[in-house]
């Protein structure tokens, strides 16, 4: 059991279920969704798909994940996010620098922990691209480190994302590879301040042995020093479904959900994606959320905090 903060616990209590689970809406795609469909192409466009999504479905999360640029203020401005809710703000740049098999990791300009904080953002979302066996792991570390002191200076949870590659420009990352790459990934980054870990699920899609699934999955639970949950990585619905029982039985505290409730939205417009929000996506999120609930691991069993009388004297 760890000892958190006063106001890193208000933020978990913010994102996380009565329970102490976490279901986030994950909205802070920019520039796959601008190549996805061009008609999102514009910020106007982008953001209005965003804030439609978020006003539909953020209601039955715990939380949503927006990006600074076109959707998290825009969201709180015009109440799209229930004040139940918590908001998760991103403050990495899309995409990455450097070499594909060295990427380094770089911020929004202009934006930081900090403005989130004051904005009020209950957490921010840190994406990473982490191989440790790469000639920038130990600048990517430097670099996670270095947010995770910006976070505990300004007491906002950290929401640590590693992206796993391929050091072999020419194929991806088998499914041992990728498993190795991820629960390494846990192993080494989680100790550097993340409060919560977004975990990519530890094995190839294509990997249908579930036995191996839960394997890989406590192999996170065991490497991980704070709580994780899945993302979904764009996969199909039913196939995330499958991956967060297998996850929530095996350690993991919930879940970080995207394009597999809400990807068919990105094609359609007006009424008919209103629609498919209102009915098929709402499902799916309300389906997700029950699941992380009864599951999945609460952050309880990782942190506990301590409030002294007097203790506002030198907080």
């Amino acid at each position: 059991m760890q000892k958190i903060s006063i106001g890193k616990l208000r933020g978990l209590q913010q994102i996380s279920s009565q329970r102490g689970t976490f279901t986030a809406l994950a909205l802070d795609h920019r520039q796959n969704l601008r190549k996805a469909n061009p008609a999102l192409a514009s910020d106007e466009n982008l953001s209005r798909f965003k804030l439609d999504v978020t006003s539909v479905l953020a209601s039955r999360s715990t939380a949503v994940l927006l990006d600074p640029e076109v959707s998290a203020a825009q969201a709180v401005a015009q109440q799209a996010i229930p004040n139940n809710i918590g908001l998760v703000v991103a403050v990495e740049s899309t995409g990455y620098a450097g070499d594909a098999t060295a990427r380094q990791a770089q911020l929004i300009p202009g934006w930081s922990v900090e403005k989130a904080k004051r904005m009020g953002a209950s957490a921010i979302k840190l994406l990473v691209y982490y191989h440790p066996d790469s000639p920038t792991a130990h600048e990517i570390e430097s670099f996670t480190k270095n947010i995770a002191e910006e976070c505990a200076k300004h007491d906002l949870v950290l929401m640590l994302e590693p992206l796993s590659y391929s050091l072999d420009e020419s194929k991806k990352l088998s499914s041992e590879e990728k498993r190795y790459v991820v629960v390494e990934s846990a192993k080494r980054l989680t100790p550097l301040g993340a409060d919560i870990l977004k975990a990519e699920f530890p094995l190839d899609v294509t990997e249908s042995d579930q036995r191996l699934w839960k394997e890989a999955c406590e192999e996170i639970s065991a490497a991980t020093q704070v709580p994780w949950i899945l993302l979904s990585a764009a996969v199909d619905f039913e196939i995330f479904l499958q991956q967060v029982v297998v996850a929530c039985n095996a350690g993991a505290s919930g879940i970080a959900v995207g394009r597999a409730v809400w990807k068919e939205a990105v094609m359609m417009d007006g009424a008919e994606r209103i629609e498919f929000l209102r009915t098929t996506a709402r499902q799916r999120i309300s389906r997700l959320t029950s699941l992380c609930h009864a599951l999945a691991k609460p952050y309880a069993d990782f942190y506990t905090a301590d409030a002294p009388f007097g203790w506002h004297k030198n907080y």
